[in-house]
């Protein structure tokens, strides 16, 4: 896990749980670089996943569900699971649709 990602979360953890209208804000971020994978609450909780699979919105756990149900068929991407998992959260959430955008994180 990146120290430095860690810190930077918990800090607006910190702040949004201490802020007059941040603390009003109910989102979810989810935060991640090479080394780490982290969800960020109103609540002002840090979460670190342990199937290294996070999700956010309203169809995020019928997406995390679904990635991590793909995630052990050999051959798929990370890529690939991604965009499987975002049609079948389009499919069964009213509040999804399939059009979304993919942004890879690439490692040094």
């Amino acid at each position: 896990v990146s120290t430095q990602s860690t810190w930077a979360c918990v800090e607006l953890a910190k702040d949004w749980r201490s802020d007059k209208y941040l603390r009003r804000l109910e989102a979810t971020l989810v935060v991640c670089d090479p080394s780490a994978i982290l969800i960020v609450d109103g609540a002002g909780n840090v979460l670190e996943p342990e199937s290294g699979i996070a999700a956010a919105g309203s169809g995020g756990q019928f997406a995390r569900s679904a990635a991590m149900a793909l995630y052990d068929i050999e051959g798929l991407s990370a890529e690939d699971i991604a965009k499987k998992a975002m049609s079948i959260a389009g499919e069964l959430d009213i509040y999804s649709n399939s059009n979304f955008d993919i942004l890879k994180v690439s490692s040094k």
